[in-house]
């Protein structure tokens, strides 16, 4: 048998180069941002929030929140008109994405020494996406609706949603937490991704601070329906493409499910997906309506205010605990086809197929 200077068989030493550049970064496929994606995804997949480490230390977006804040504080004041308003949460706004884009090109600039610095790069992407978080938060619901009942769901359900806990029954309990993962899915996951792919470190760090602006001031409420407005719109527009490839990955991820219905999906996101006050928002919703046949969305209350919100999709209303499970399955379906398109620009890359 013929062995090669490093003492490995041919056929050996080829597989050894081919997996090499699989997952090492090369030039092409935009150099080491096939690697970065992959591992930063199983990082998030293996971690979820990193409760050890934020347990000491603020997390990234508490850091932005804290921002946002000490900007409302002294520039939202209700005496100033509503034009003066909306030119201080323009300023508002700014000062944060810039803040925000410039440490994501802090770590931008080291990440471009190269090797084990490129973990900056990884880490960062990993922390920022929150898809095993957003799995967690969901499935304490479903937990809590079993073993403690209504008033153990709407505790649970109280920490990933705006609206009043207590009057929701347990149907109420159950549709908020399927909304909230099919929201959440691209706020979450798609989006950070897509602008990560688009524009490293700055794009992401800039898409997170964009979606805590419109968290925090981008209501239609008396106190930030001016000063928020600019947030709010900027929220609109970083989502619109993201909110709907994450609507097809749902669509997708029901064609494969076993509980779920690939053509309620699509059909009913095309028809219903345009009724949610968001202009992104509903394409999840309605995704997700249609794949677990449920009707979700409709009226509901934000404190003392009653939103008088149109269902969507025409199923069931009468959701449970078993809905956020089945909920929680196609969510996690979409997430692995989400982290694949890498994988396989990857292998068309290299003439793997």
């Amino acid at each position: 048998m013929i062995v090669d200077v490093h003492g490995s068989p041919p056929h050996i030493a080829t597989m050894e180069t081919v997996i090499t550049e699989f997952l090492i970064p090369q030039a092409g496929f935009m150099g080491p941002l096939f690697t970065v994606l992959v591992l930063a995804l199983v990082l998030d997949a293996l971690c979820g929030d990193f409760p050890w480490l934020f347990r000491r230390m603020p997390h990234p977006v508490v850091w932005v929140g804290n921002l946002i804040g000490w900007f409302e504080r002294r520039l939202n004041k209700p005496r100033y008109g509503n034009r003066d308003l909306l030119m201080r949460g323009l300023l508002t706004s700014v000062a944060v994405i810039g803040c925000a884009a410039g440490f994501g090109g802090l770590v931008q600039l080291i990440s471009s020494f190269g090797g084990i610095f490129v973990i900056a790069d990884i880490l960062l992407l990993a922390v920022l996406i929150a898809q095993k978080g957003l799995y967690q938060h969901v499935r304490a619901v479903s937990v809590a609706l079993k073993r403690d009942g209504l008033s153990g769901g709407r505790i649970a359900v109280s920490m990933i949603v705006g609206r009043d806990p207590n009057t929701l029954d347990t149907a109420g309990v159950s549709r908020a937490a399927i909304e909230s993962c099919a929201e959440n899915f691209s706020d979450g996951v798609v989006a950070p991704l897509f602008w990560y792919v688009l524009g490293g470190p700055i794009g992401l760090c800039a898409y997170k601070a964009i979606n805590t602006l419109d968290s925090m001031i981008g209501h239609r409420s008396a106190r930030y329906l001016y000063f928020g407005r600019f947030a709010a719109r900027l929220d609109d527009v970083v989502n619109f493409v993201p909110a709907r490839i994450a609507g097809a990955v749902i669509c997708l991820a029901a064609v494969i499910g076993r509980k779920s219905s690939g053509e309620r999906a699509w059909t009913v996101m095309l028809r219903d997906g345009v009724k949610h006050k968001s202009p992104n928002a509903g394409w999840q919703e309605a995704a997700f309506a249609g794949a677990l046949g449920l009707s979700l969305a409709g009226p509901r209350c934000y404190g003392a205010e009653l939103v008088d919100d149109p269902y969507i999709g025409d199923g069931r209303r009468d959701a449970n605990a078993s809905d956020i499970d089945r909920a929680l399955t196609l969510y996690t379906t979409s997430c692995i086809l989400n982290a694949a398109w890498p994988i396989v620009l990857k292998v068309l890359w290299i003439g793997l197929i």
